[in-house]
């Protein structure tokens, strides 16, 4: 697709479940802002009919639904931090309900008569909900269609999201397919571990580093990760070039880098990054 010479949709969806971004949302906001310096159009589609469903990924229980109020207020909330990463000079902004609003019931039964339930059944959260014999909402199954039908919506050409949207994003390659437009391509980006090591990094397990913390708050956090953690944060959360950063973490293996000394640079590059390096000494001294 880059080849072509075409400049290119590449599409972040994003439900508004949450007020404040984390490092884990930005590993996608590294992967876009490079498309943004390449020329092409880097779309922020803001999920507002979606999250009044309720993504179930990874979920063994239904998400709690959100009120318009809440869904607004977090939309303002994340709309003002996205620029640590993106150039919001062009970056397009766009809500799903433009174009799921409008549609009727029987719009949607249309669509339903093309795309098999066998393979919604086939999604694995689904699966071991129902080896728990747990319930599974008819408004959670349909949520793979109505995100799916987001990249036929935007002619999508990439999508860049986390591991845990790869099913949805290929139900978003049939509909285009079904529809005559060319697939996007899916770009999967890695899930960020939070800062207890463990988890993947979220809000509501309290285990996040959030872009607009105070760089004394970013810096601390960064030291409380556990030290065979640090791979994965130099390579996801930082702009280090990969060279250097193979180099700092084969130091590290071998004991010629102490640990302390390599998560204070990783503190020093984070906070830069999102503050400047005069906030990232001062957090150090802190």
């Amino acid at each position: 697709k880059i080849r072509s010479g075409k400049r290119l949709v590449v599409k972040h969806g994003v439900d508004p479940t949450a007020r404040d971004l984390h490092l884990g949302y930005a590993v996608n906001y590294q992967a876009m802002r490079r498309f943004q310096d390449a020329g092409h159009t880097v779309v922020l589609l803001i999920g507002d009919y979606t999250s009044r469903i309720g993504d179930p990924t990874g979920k063994d229980k239904t998400r709690p639904q959100l009120t318009d109020a809440q869904i607004e207020a977090n939309i303002e909330s994340m709309l003002t931090q996205v620029d640590r990463v993106l150039d919001t000079e062009t970056l397009v902004i766009r809500r799903n309900s433009e174009w799921l609003g409008p549609k009727s019931l029987l719009d949607f039964l249309k669509l339903g008569t093309r795309i098999s339930a066998a393979r919604l059944w086939e999604r694995d959260m689904f699966q071991r909900r129902l080896e728990k014999s747990l319930p599974v909402y008819v408004h959670e199954f349909l949520y793979p269609v109505l995100q799916g039908y987001d990249s036929y919506a935007l002619e999508s050409d990439i999508t860049i999201n986390g591991s845990d949207q790869k099913f949805n994003e290929l139900m978003g390659r049939e509909i285009q397919q079904l529809y005559g437009q060319d697939p996007q391509a899916i770009m999967i980006m890695p899930m960020l571990v939070g800062t207890d090591g463990t988890e993947k990094m979220s809000q509501s397990l309290g285990n996040y580093i959030g872009l607009a913390e105070a760089p004394e708050e970013m810096y601390g956090k960064v030291m409380s990760i556990p030290d065979d953690r640090m791979d994965d944060y130099f390579t996801l959360a930082t702009r280090v070039p990969m060279a250097e950063t193979q180099q700092l973490l084969a130091d590290l293996k071998a004991g010629a880098l102490h640990p302390r000394d390599a998560k204070m640079r990783l503190g020093r590059e984070i906070v830069t990054q999102y503050h400047d390096a005069a906030a990232a000494q001062a957090a150090e001294q802190h």
